[in-house]
């Protein structure tokens, strides 16, 4: 079964997160194969909630884009460099294809072979060497084994084709011959003297007691072959083991599995070869893929919390297929190629939506995800005191705080405490701590939000936050950026900004020459709040 990724927007919240974590949990007990992960770094307050309800920090998702391993390829199709070229091809008709990846030691990558390749070896090879090994020369010529010493035969090629007489008196043999020979006793006598490498005799072809003894003793590999001495030579080429046609520079056309998908498909415009090994990061061979056999393509599969905007999702998503969405947001920018399930509701959490699917599915929510939910509800509205709230947001509360045996009043305070301290963190840490990115025609736009006990942090360095939000401004190119200091018991926020905020704050608030922390009475919500106000006021 695919496995299915859930997640939510590219700056984590406690929400995104925790919601994440509840809806693989539904997901899974409905039988499918869920796994909550994260765009980015998890946030204080969300450490604080997976540390007390005992619940595992989800694994950062770099991306969902298209890979090499997603895409179905001949896994499993390579040879061993051992391998008798004759063995190869075969291996290449049976698989229907026009190479192999080579490998050695198992399945270490060491090169790839092609039918192109063994064409050219048997057209414009050198036909006077032999390095194979005795079983695969053996097969290759449909030999007999008479005397066995070595595994692996390697030497000079010769025919004893003319008179014996001649071929004793203008030849020297040696230790490194392979002599193909018939029936020609005074031939196979000197061969077993001059202790060559390999005997192979033809046409079924005897060899006297006398001298099987004296090639026991000199230690010379014999095979009988029923063949006649030329065919014996058209074949024994082909028993060579094809790491023999290996080229140096072939490594430099392999891709491994975690490759993506478009980068290989441009890289093979520019290469134009059909057959490409594929690799792991062990340089283990996993097989081969064809340019002309691409058939299927299983894009991941995933499902989407606490957001629906493009730019606040994973890299790839349009090369993923999304299943589900479940939002409290205003509808977003996402499409999809298929019919999805989508919930959307007007409520201050995404997991206010998830108790209620618990409900509908009669999955029981266990005392450790009640918790976590419990969390993301009061992190979202602000222990209900948000403007986002609903009654909804209250009921749930309740039944989550009795399922998780906590008073929500004062584990929200103990939260909130671990949560907004900004100890620690660097000036671009605090402001991307809850950061999202929204369209504006052709250009966009960005909204801190931070949530602490301590603002005078901030303000002893103002001068440097506003360097450091004019730094992101420019390197990410919008077209302006508004940090929002939420204080939490003063039920209200400071606002700091970059150059290109300040003439649309002051016709938001109707303020002249609007200063640096401006404080809005009651503005503790970015979506409710500020967002509208900003989307109705910019040119």
């Amino acid at each position: 079964m695919q496995k299915i990724y859930i997640f939510g927007h590219q700056n984590p919240d406690t929400d995104s997160v925790t919601s994440s974590i509840s809806l693989a949990y539904l997901k899974n007990k409905l039988g499918m194969n869920c796994e909550a992960r994260v765009l980015g770094h998890v946030n204080k307050e969300t450490k604080f909630v997976l540390n007390y309800f005992n619940q595992k920090e989800p694994k950062y998702l770099n991306d969902v884009k298209l890979q090499l391993k997603d895409v179905e390829y001949h896994k499993g199709l390579y040879i061993d460099e051992n391998e008798s070229i004759i063995n190869v091809y075969n291996y290449l008709n049976e698989k229907n294809v026009t190479g192999t990846p080579v490998v050695e030691d198992g399945n270490k990558y060491k090169g790839i072979i092609t039918v192109k390749d063994i064409t050219k070896e048997l057209m414009m090879g050198d036909f006077n060497k032999l390095d194979a090994f005795y079983d695969n020369i053996l097969s290759c010529i449909d030999g007999e084994e008479i005397l066995k010493f070595d595994d692996r035969i390697e030497g000079n090629i010769l025919v004893a084709s003319y008179r014996s007489t001649t071929f004793l008196n203008s030849i020297n043999l040696s230790k490194d011959n392979i002599l193909i020979v018939g029936d020609r006793h005074s031939i196979i006598e000197d061969a077993v003297n001059s202790k060559i490498k390999l005997l192979i005799l033809t046409g079924n072809g005897e060899i006297k007691q006398e001298h099987l003894k004296i090639a026991q003793k000199n230690k010379v590999n014999i095979i009988r072959t029923y063949k006649d001495s030329y065919h014996t030579s058209k074949l024994i080429n082909l028993a060579n083991s094809v790491k023999s046609l290996l080229k140096d520079d072939e490594t430099s056309i392999i891709f491994r599995e975690n490759d993506y998908y478009t980068d290989f498909i441009e890289s093979s415009r520019k290469l134009k070869h059909n057959n490409y090994p594929i690799l792991n990061n062990k340089n283990e061979c996993l097989g081969l893929i064809r340019i002309t056999e691409i058939l299927k393509k299983n894009n991941k599969q995933v499902m989407l919390v606490d957001h629906q905007e493009k730019e606040q999702s994973v890299i790839g998503l349009d090369e993923a297929d999304i299943l589900e969405i479940v939002d409290h947001h205003k509808i977003g920018n996402i499409n999809t190629n298929n019919p999805i399930n989508f919930r959307n509701m007007t409520v201050g959490s995404t997991n206010t939506i998830l108790y209620f699917m618990y409900d509908e599915s009669n999955i029981k929510i266990p005392k450790d995800i009640a918790g976590i939910m419990l969390s993301g509800i009061l992190s979202d509205t602000l222990c209900l005191q948000s403007p986002t709230t609903t009654s909804l947001d209250k009921k749930v509360v309740e039944n989550l705080s009795k399922i998780a045996e906590v008073d929500y009043k004062k584990y929200a305070n103990e939260m909130f405490k671990a949560g907004t301290s900004l100890e620690g963190l660097t000036k671009e840490e605090v402001i991307k701590s809850d950061f999202k990115s929204f369209p504006i025609g052709d250009e966009k736009i960005a909204i801190g939000q931070v949530f602490t006990l301590d603002v005078d942090r901030i303000f002893n360095e103002l001068d440097l936050y506003l360097e450091k939000l004019e730094e992101i401004n420019n390197k990410e190119g919008y077209k302006f950026i508004i940090l929002v200091i939420t204080d939490i018991l003063k039920n209200g926020s400071y606002l700091i900004f970059t150059n290109e905020a300040k003439k649309v704050l002051e016709n938001v608030y109707s303020v002249k020459d609007i200063k640096q922390t401006y404080f809005v009475d009651g503005l503790v919500s970015r979506k409710k709040q500020i967002l509208p106000a900003i989307l109705d006021n910019i040119n």
